[in-house]
């Protein structure tokens, strides 16, 4: 009770001092900041409507294109081979891509008295935009020299690294499609890959290469391994499948500069293929989207229009290259001349499993201003930061509430909060290097809670986007002046969006207050369709008056400054038994915010009438929960498998779906927890973390029965 007093009592002066801060600051941050601006720009209309039917709307956005959009149409900067000369002329010698040197690799005890590996690392090595585009250029021509033809397809098997993105610009030049996959994919889905392209020659690196021991054996018209080089270690290219050549990187290239004048150049057209991507697929097999050089132009001229970058900026990259998010927007990047500095999770801040202790994270070396994310990492970050704060006690929880309360007050008034920023927010800033501005995210719901404490911890700008691999990326995003939560922003500078009437959802262009349907994109940033999957590819995607079009299966509302909602998707749309429709995606979106929560897959039985969800608990509170019960001495499977844990976890979502606002027919009523962490190697979740419903209602459905006959 005297702490709780004195808190209040702190926190009640802390509010006072504010109060009267703002009295005298108001009419100088009124002048400088100029509020109304910004509520200008914010509610300002960004597409509107340009066909309307009975049963469909088309929006198309009123923005107009930028200077670089229009200078790569002017140039006839068409093609991504094109776009890397273009670039290598521009910004001929500044920075393009950059690798953090590893220098050793230490033994460091820990506190228990075990040993892990630790690296040592040195600065970043940069590369300019002529060397990159020098090296692309010899190893496109070294891929020619060992017998690879144009328009024959190469596969490109390897982590996020600058020597990806070199390879796959030396494809571009030779007009050989790149097909990429997913490197946390399992043995046979790798083959699949492979075996259905019918690939002879492969790029992949170090790490991954060993892999191929096995997988060869599922792959018979492969003859070349090209791999990337690890740092320290020396790469053992012995045991493979006889008759299997394995070369390196670097020799792929030195043989290309040396047979440059033999080599002749095979450039592509606009409507050759550029990349087949695999889709890590939340349903069955990995579908094969075709993209080609006109899509993934359209979408970079797309991206061009969307975020103010310029010279200074620096990104980092760190999501995987294989998913056409990060290579979208990493290709966008350079288009401003913005370096790209790359990282791993193992090593990219200060705290990360790699990181020797006293050493610097990669962030806090590279001090980025821009990077791509998901909504998983995000939301990660969300819960990582409010542990920190609870664990700190009750004087800095309430202290960071109230900032956090005090800055969203004036945001929504048009205003930045400097003091705030630098008092309480900038040691969280610092973790990412402390100087971001922009966070693009994609891939899934971005849930508003974690939008907003991320973009007030971090003092950026968190802009969500809406997409697809067969949109090449590209449909929608939200203005940088946008500062409304839970919205994926306006069709972008390139795409038209249609709402269709989905009436067996009961959704429709007529619904008020705001249409409602099916989105359906269309634009040159469609794909032709998937790779030897012509049925598919005709229920997905038509032609309409010269455009390309795209069913997506999502269900959007726009709002009537053009700004998009999405609210739904019929895949995920489930008819309890009494009538009611559940939308999983959206209960998951919300219930992933408790802080119990580490990820969850909610189930729904149409024969039933409630659902039910398997959780993967956090560890620390679960076992806080534990010890509210009695059950401190518990390890984590025996909280997991303890029924009167399971009904206190039941719960707890219970009351964080009634502060969500969510409908108590869509609110679980039966949970199992589950002691497995759900990564992509376990084949529950895609590349890009999300749920693969079917694998995992196979793996649990004993556990799901057991739910319901509960």
């Amino acid at each position: 009770m005297a702490d709780s007093m004195w808190v209040g009592g702190a926190i009640g002066a802390i509010k006072a001092v504010a109060f009267f801060c703002d009295i005298v600051t108001y009419p100088f941050y009124l002048i400088l900041q100029r509020p109304w601006e910004k509520k200008r720009l914010s509610e300002r209309t960004k597409a509107v409507p340009v066909s309307v039917e009975a049963k469909s709307i088309t929006y198309r956005s009123v923005l107009p294109p930028r200077n670089i959009h229009l200078t790569l149409l002017r140039e006839e900067v068409n093609t991504m081979d094109l776009l890397v000369r273009y670039l290598a002329k521009r910004y001929n010698h500044r920075r393009c891509l950059g690798t953090r040197q590893i220098l050793a690799e230490e033994d460091e005890k820990q506190k228990d008295g075990r040993n892990f590996k630790k690296y040592v690392l040195g600065d970043y090595h940069w590369k300019s935009y002529t060397q990159v585009d020098q090296e692309s250029t010899g190893f496109g021509n070294g891929l020619r020299a060992l017998g690879q033809e144009p328009r024959s397809s190469i596969v490109l098997f390897a982590e996020t690294r600058e020597e990806w993105m070199i390879a796959a610009h030396g494809c571009f030049k030779q007009n050989i499609p790149v097909v990429t996959i997913y490197s946390t994919l399992g043995d046979e889905a790798i083959a699949h890959g492979i075996n259905e392209t019918e690939v002879t020659m492969l790029i992949t690196s170090h790490d991954l290469l060993p892999k191929f021991k096995k997988i060869l054996a599922m792959c018979p018209k492969v003859h070349t391994i090209i791999y990337m080089r690890d740092q320290l270690k020396h790469t053992e290219t012995t045991g493979f499948k006889e008759g299997v050549r394995i070369i390196s990187f670097n020799d792929v290239i030195k043989m290309g500069d040396e047979n440059a004048g033999k080599i002749v150049a095979v450039p592509p057209t606009q409507d050759d293929t550029a990349i087949v991507m695999y889709t890590s697929g939340s349903t069955g097999v990995p579908k094969g989207v075709i993209l080609t050089h006109r899509n993934m132009m359209a979408t970079l001229r797309a991206f061009s229009d969307c975020v103010d970058i310029n010279e200074e900026d620096v990104f980092l990259g760190f999501l995987p290259l294989a998913h056409v998010l990060e290579q979208a927007v990493e290709s966008a990047c350079l288009l401003y001349g913005v370096p790209i500095g790359y990282s791993t999770p193992l090593t990219m801040i200060d705290s990360s499993s790699k990181i020797k202790h006293g050493t610097k994270g990669d962030a806090s070396v590279l001090k980025p201003t821009l990077m791509t994310s998901v909504p998983l990492i995000l939301d990660r970050i969300y819960k990582g930061i409010n542990d920190k704060v609870t664990k700190k006690g009750g004087f800095s929880k309430a202290l960071f509430e109230f900032a956090c309360q005090y800055k969203n007050k004036w945001t929504r008034r048009g205003f930045d909060t400097p003091l705030i920023n630098s008092l309480i927010f900038k040691p969280i800033r610092s973790i990412l290097g402390g100087r971001m501005r922009y966070v693009l995210c994609g891939g899934a719901p971005l849930s508003p809670e974690t939008h907003e404490l991320i973009k007030n911890c971090l003092c950026a700008t968190v802009l969500q986007g809406y997409a697809l691999t067969e949109t090449t990326s590209c449909a929608t995003v939200m203005d940088m002046s946008d500062r409304t939560l839970g919205r994926v922003g306006n069709p972008t500078t390139v795409t038209d969006l249609r709402l269709v009437d989905w009436d067996e959802g009961n959704y429709r262009v007529t619904d008020k207050p705001y249409p409602r349907g099916e989105i359906i994109i269309g634009g040159d940033n469609i794909s032709p369709g998937y790779y030897k999957m012509p049925d598919k590819t005709k229920e997905d995607f038509f032609e309409e008056d010269g455009k390309r079009w795209f069913r997506t299966g999502d269900i959007g509302e726009c709002h009537p400054d053009g700004v998009f909602k999405i609210i739904d998707r019929k895949k995920d749309l489930v008819k309890l038994q009494l009538g009611e429709y559940v939308s999983l995606g959206k209960v998951e979106s919300q219930l992933k915010t408790c802080p119990l929560v580490e990820n969850i897959c909610v189930y729904g039985d149409p024969t039933k009438h409630y659902t039910v969800a398997l959780v993967v608990p956090n560890h620390s509170h679960l076992a806080q929960l534990g010890t509210t019960l009695g059950l401190s001495s518990a390890s984590f499977e025996e909280l997991c498998s303890n029924p009167n844990v399971e009904k206190a976890v039941l719960r707890e979502l219970g009351e964080h779906a009634k502060k969500s606002k969510l409908e108590k027919f869509e609110v679980p009523a039966a949970v199992k927890l589950c002691t497995e962490v759900w990564s992509p190697d376990m084949g529950l979740v895609t590349a890009a973390f999300k749920l693969k419903r079917k694998d995992i209602q196979e793996r649990y459905q004993h556990e799901i029965n057991r739910m319901y006959a509960s």
